[in-house]
This record gives C-alpha cells, sequence and structure tokens, in this order.
C-alpha cells in the first residue's frame, strides 16, 4: 500500500507540516520548527539573584524617587511624550489637551510655572516629584 500525502497541496507543504508538527506527534518537543518562538524557561528559585544588570539599570524604584513618583511621571510622559524640548508651559498644555489627557494631567500641567521647560525631568522637578539621582 502507498503512503499518501495531503490532496490539497504539494510534497514540500506536506514536508514541511510534518516537521513542525514531529514533537506534538513525538510527544516530546517542540511543535515549532523555529527554535526562536519557545518561550524562555522560568529560572529556579534562588536563580532569580544571578542575574546581572547595568549599573542604574536595576529593576525597581530609581533612588530619589518614590513608587508614587513613578507612576505620576509615567503618566505625564505618556500624554506629552512627543513633546519638542524645550517646551513652554502653554505648550506643554496644548499638546496634553490635543492629546486627549484626563482632567488630573492637565490639571499638573496647568499647576506649573510659566517658563520653558527642557525635558520630563525639568517638568517633574518643577511639579515637586521625585527625580532619580544618577551614579556615573
Amino acid at each position: 500500500m502507498m503512503e499518501r500525502g495531503s490532496d490539497k497541496h504539494g510534497p514540500r507543504l506536506d514536508d514541511e507540516q510534518k516537521h513542525e508538527t514531529e514533537g506534538l506527534v513525538r510527544g516530546g518537543g517542540t511543535t515549532h520548527a523555529e527554535e526562536w518562538k519557545e518561550p524562555e524557561a522560568m529560572p529556579a528559585p534562588g536563580e532569580e539573584s544571578l542575574h546581572s544588570y547595568p549599573p542604574g539599570h536595576e529593576p525597581g524604584v530609581p533612588e530619589g524617587m518614590t513608587q508614587r513618583d513613578v507612576d505620576v511621571r509615567s503618566d505625564l510622559a505618556k500624554w506629552l511624550s512627543d513633546t519638542h524640548w524645550p517646551s513652554s508651559k502653554r505648550e506643554l498644555l496644548a499638546r496634553a489637551r490635543r492629546e486627549g489627557a484626563p482632567d488630573p494631567i492637565i490639571d499638573m500641567v496647568e499647576s506649573l510655572p510659566e517658563r520653558d521647560y527642557t525635558n520630563m525631568a525639568d517638568v517633574a522637578k518643577a511639579l515637586g516629584i521625585g527625580v532619580e539621582k544618577r551614579r556615573w
């Protein structure tokens, strides 16, 4: 008796699909032909500390800021992210309104002193939000 492939496509595609499903059929291996699609294994308990981060890129809250500071600054940056610096209070307010920022963000921008701001850290500092301390 002759083994048949699919009658919907040719032998090349049949072979490719056979290769992709080989792990599933055998029950122990990957089901993907491309290994890069496989998720990375989770670290075992205690291995988390083995991961090294470059200085200044460790996870958590940066020195000089609280978690609330990070959250507020992140919210501000979300609505002001495409701003061209330096920007005036008027320009920042126009950007926030144009982007449809929520009222708390609009209120924060409205409370800024009238002057030009050089970046988000400058805006955060003017609002009394903590600014990360850089370790150079």
